[in-house]
């Protein structure tokens, strides 16, 4: 019986597998770090604090890469899926699917959160769902640049850690340098998206990724905060779409530039005096 059911179910094209395993890399992703925030500002402080919500974001970004790296390499970032697809990694024609996977996985991530915490978000604003003021709570699902921060500056803080994020991951997986030990590149893309958390989350939240952003800021408007998550922060929702793919592009750009360019990998028929060549990192 269960061989039977296993078989009626399993999936044999491989873009819609790819679908699934970027929905549910993103969904845990999402899980992870949204909830940390809702934690961290229903709980007003006592519940954690800023590097709590780093930390749940790097465990998600961890965890999701381990669902879906095997699959369809975890892009779980619609900036790296069309990063990708401009270099020729990736087939245009499979793009809709990672981006129809991600959205979908953010989406209802964002709605599991919301339900988790609906009691605990029903008595911090009284029912009054916010962007803005003393009881806001839209920051829980997407990001808004910090009251101090112009459109210009967010844009640029966006696009420089998304290069980063980029330049980062491109480090670890980069087998003709000193790249990361096989089995080892999940917890340090986590790590990574921690550290830049804690160095270039004040301004903006950190988005670096269109499907982290935009999803739940469509669920948000359907939930009960309205027009105003896509007016808010001086029409800031476009910033999170577009500084990312940009700066994805400059972060590839600068690996190739500075280390890929020039780093062929070493001939394995030994040095000019026929001894071994020693391989040093």
């Amino acid at each position: 019986m269960l061989e039977k059911i296993q078989k009626a179910l399993t999936i044999r094209s491989s873009t819609i597998r790819e679908l699934l395993a970027e929905a549910l890399g993103m969904f845990i992703l999402m899980v992870f770090g949204l909830s940390s925030v809702a934690q961290v500002v229903l709980g007003r402080g006592d519940f954690g604090q800023h590097l709590s919500i780093n930390l749940g974001f790097g465990i998600g970004v961890t965890l999701g890469i381990h669902a879906a790296g095997g699959i369809s390499g975890a892009h779980l970032n619609a900036a790296i899926t069309i990063t990708h697809c401009i270099l020729g990694n990736l087939p245009w024609r499979k793009l809709p699917a990672y981006l129809v996977g991600q959205f979908l996985g953010s989406f209802t991530a964002a709605a599991t959160v919301f339900g988790l915490y609906y009691d605990a978000l029903y008595n911090y604003t009284k029912g009054n769902f916010t962007v803005t003021g003393p009881t806001a709570t839209a920051s829980i699902f997407s990001t808004y640049p910090a009251p101090c921060v112009s459109l210009l500056g967010g844009f640029f803080t966006e696009f420089m850690a998304t290069a980063m994020l980029l330049l980062g991951i491109l480090i670890i997986h980069d087998e003709k340098n000193n790249g990361a030990l096989k089995g080892t590149q999940a917890l340090l893309t986590g790590i990574l998206v921690l550290g830049i958390g804690l160095g270039m989350g004040m301004n903006t939240g950190y988005a670096i990724n269109p499907s982290r952003d935009l999803p739940p800021r469509v669920f948000t408007a359907i939930a009960g905060w309205g027009m105003d998550v896509f007016t808010a922060g001086h029409h800031w929702w476009w910033v999170p779409l577009t500084a990312p793919i940009l700066g994805s592009l400059a972060g590839v750009l600068i690996h190739k530039i500075f280390i890929d360019f020039h780093n062929q990998p070493v001939p394995e028929s030994g040095n000019e005096k026929g001894q071994p060549v020693v391989e040093t990192s």
